[in-house]
């Protein structure tokens, strides 16, 4: 949930103290336009940033639909001074948003025609005061959020393992979390792999693996802990998507779906 403060911090950065450009009179009407097409998202955080500031917000669309160019998503009615304040911020949530929501759609259909079990999924890879938008958008594209931060799930990565051993790790966090807390081991190789998944771990994550370790991997685990989930990751992009996810990966995890999502291109126009 977006909070008051959050919005406010938004909105002041690009306030600033003294806004002459926006000492304009009068009420007006705003609409919200895609000037390409991809799939909306941030559409709900947009709107609220109007209606922080007193700006009645409409909303078009919901997260998730596929948008054409031309499309209006949201239209204003409100004050003209609070309705240019707030466009800015709006226009930059929803296009990043819906950048995110569009990539994350393209991987799944690719991931889909392959092989329609198989789950896209973000990382933690996100942009500091901005996890919320980016999860959701993410979601509105089809794909899975992963763990949203720290407390969701225990994730063993190699400076855990460097630290403690994997052994020792898994039983350690085994020892301190919730009967309902998954485990993920990071394994870089088919032999920590094995230990991974006969120690105890929900989740086998293929770190930097290629198509073919992976499938080998996976075949492998498939026999020896047919209950572990096994997770490929690292690097991967959209021209891999479709060899990923025929190797029989239950998880393809992606932190290019936030950290490298183009802005989806909009237009708020008044008058």
């Amino acid at each position: 949930m977006l909070t008051a403060s959050q919005i406010d911090r938004w909105l002041q950065e690009d306030i600033g103290h003294h806004d002459v450009t926006n000492d304009v009179g009068g009420d007006t009407r705003g609409r919200l336009v895609a000037k390409e097409s991809g799939v909306a998202a941030g559409i709900d955080a947009a709107a609220a940033v109007f209606d922080h500031l007193g700006v009645d917000a409409d909303r078009e669309v919901a997260d998730g639909d596929a948008i054409d160019t031309g499309d209006i998503v949201l239209q204003t009615n409100g004050l003209a001074q609070a309705t240019l304040r707030a466009e800015r911020v709006a226009v930059n949530l929803a296009g990043h948003a819906s950048g995110v929501a569009t990539k994350t759609r393209e991987a799944v259909d690719r991931a889909s025609g392959v092989a329609n079990e198989v789950r896209i999924a973000g990382t933690r890879k996100t942009t500091p005061g901005l996890r919320g938008i980016e999860k959701r958008a993410v979601v509105a594209g089809g794909g899975d959020s992963h763990r949203l931060d720290l407390s969701h799930m225990v994730m063993i990565k190699e400076n855990h393992i460097a630290e403690l051993g994997l052994e020792t790790a898994v039983e350690r966090f085994r020892e301190r979390v919730s009967f309902a807390t998954k485990i993920e081991v990071e394994a870089e190789s088919a032999e920590q792999a094995h230990r991974a998944a006969v120690v105890g771990a929900d989740i086998v994550l293929l770190d930097n693996m290629t198509p073919a370790e992976t499938e080998a991997v996976v075949a492998a685990l498939a026999d020896d802990a047919p209950d572990v989930l096994t997770e490929a990751s690292g690097g991967i992009a959209l021209g891999d998507v479709a060899d990923y996810a025929a190797t029989g990966v239950d998880i393809i995890s992606m932190g290019s779906l936030t950290h490298s999502a183009p802005s989806l291109d909009f237009s708020f126009r008044t008058g």
